[in-house]
């Protein structure tokens, strides 16, 4: 009989998205997870083998800026209405459709103000959430790869 041994870190994928980027033959990757510097280190190899990766970059916060977007669809008699529009108002939110009992809210920021904000939602009912993931860009041009 054969034993596997668990690793000490375990990696924990947080988001993963995808869009076009300027020029339309690439697709940026965003993918945001947690681990020590070996797991890092590990997914960096692992994607660095797959033929159409052209290139990888480990962003750190300090360095780079991340924000994630989210539609929040809240419901809302009219008594309540105004208080989860100075909600949104406060996280710099914006409210993009207004039903008869409800409203459905953008909001785009760090992660911790997304996860802020849906916190603060939890005395109304929630009737439909999206998030799109996060994705993030170096601070400056330095690392701009052109091809």
């Amino acid at each position: 009989m054969s034993q596997a041994c668990l690793p000490a870190a375990v990696t924990i994928l947080a988001s993963i998205t995808a869009g076009v980027t300027t020029d339309p033959r690439f697709t940026r990757i965003t993918i945001v997870t947690e681990g020590d510097d070996d797991i890092i280190e590990q997914i960096v190899k692992q994607l660095r083998k797959l033929v159409d990766v052209i290139d990888i970059k480990v962003l750190e916060d300090a360095t780079s800026v991340s924000r994630e977007l989210v539609l929040v669809k809240v419901r809302v008699e009219e008594n309540q209405r105004q208080g989860v529009i100075s909600m949104a108002d406060v996280f710099r939110g914006k409210i993009v459709d207004v039903g008869t009992d409800s409203l459905i809210i953008e909001l785009t920021g760090k992660q911790d103000k997304v996860d802020a904000f849906i916190r603060l939602l939890g005395g109304y009912e929630i009737l439909e959430l999206a998030r799109t993931g996060i994705t993030s860009l170096e601070r400056g041009s330095d690392g701009v790869l052109y091809l």
